[in-house]
């Protein structure tokens, strides 16, 4: 069932967002050379829990951390560790935040130090095609027309959409229904209504679509070890189109 938010909940989330996008803006500031994925996890926790917030992930389904730092290959759900990032690493964070019952959650492709014209590509346009998607996020539309134009904004710069994993409604739970894709047909899907909350966000691969998971259960990699790109953010359902949660 899809939960539409009053607006005192709304305003909760709004409060959770503001924290999940200071907790990215913290790691963003501390990723250089030489940082370990540990250390830049430390961050985000103290961010968050300073703010009287929890880490939406910590022991989430018994996830060891409170973010997931993914490079370069490793498409999401990376572990932090001891390992130093290196210059021309491409470093996507995802954090959410709980507070007052409700949650936050976003992600974001960040550089470490000089990076290469490839990296600074799938950025962007992974970063464009969210804002291609939520473009069509308004009241009355499918959810498969959101689904849609992010598939058509990836592949039409060349690049692929990862299918194996998927936004999602958020609220009070971490994964609420409905599941957004990022690939799919305008036209299908449920109809979006004023007061759903979304985290839409696109996974895409310079290379092949296909991904795999690493021993660790975790770790989602692309398949013939090319570059990824992850961006995500909260967006909430309004008459006057989306408004993004997951910002200061």
């Amino acid at each position: 069932m899809i939960k539409l938010k009053s607006q005192l909940e709304i305003e909760k989330m709004r409060e959770a967002g503001k924290i999940t996008a200071g907790a990215l803006e913290a790691a963003r500031e501390v990723i250089k050379p030489g940082i370990t994925t540990n250390q830049i996890d430390t961050v985000i926790r103290k961010y968050i829990e300073s703010h009287g917030a929890k880490p939406s992930f910590l022991g989430y389904a018994g996830f060891p951390a409170s973010a997931c730092i993914s490079v370069n290959d490793e498409v999401i759900h990376g572990i932090p560790d001891s390992r130093h990032l290196i210059d021309g690493d491409i470093v996507k964070v995802d954090v959410g935040a709980y507070y007052k019952g409700f949650h936050g959650d976003s992600a974001r492709t960040f550089f470490c130090g000089e990076v290469s014209e490839k990296a600074k590509d799938i950025e962007r346009v992974c970063r464009e095609s969210f804002f291609a998607g939520i473009a069509k996020a308004v009241p009355g539309a499918r959810l498969g027309d959101v689904s849609a134009a992010i598939q058509e904004y990836v592949e039409s710069n060349g690049y692929s959409v990862v299918k194996e994993y998927v936004g999602h409604g958020i609220g009070e739970k971490l994964h609420e229904s409905p599941d957004v894709p990022n690939y799919g047909k305008a036209g299908r899907g449920v109809r979006l209504s004023e007061g759903m909350t979304l985290a839409i966000e696109p996974m895409i691969n310079a290379g092949d679509a296909g991904v795999y998971v690493l021993a660790n259960e975790w770790t989602v990699v692309t398949r013939d070890h090319s570059l990824s790109a992850h961006y995500e953010n909260t967006i909430l359902v309004t008459a006057n189109g989306p408004e993004i949660l997951t910002k200061i």
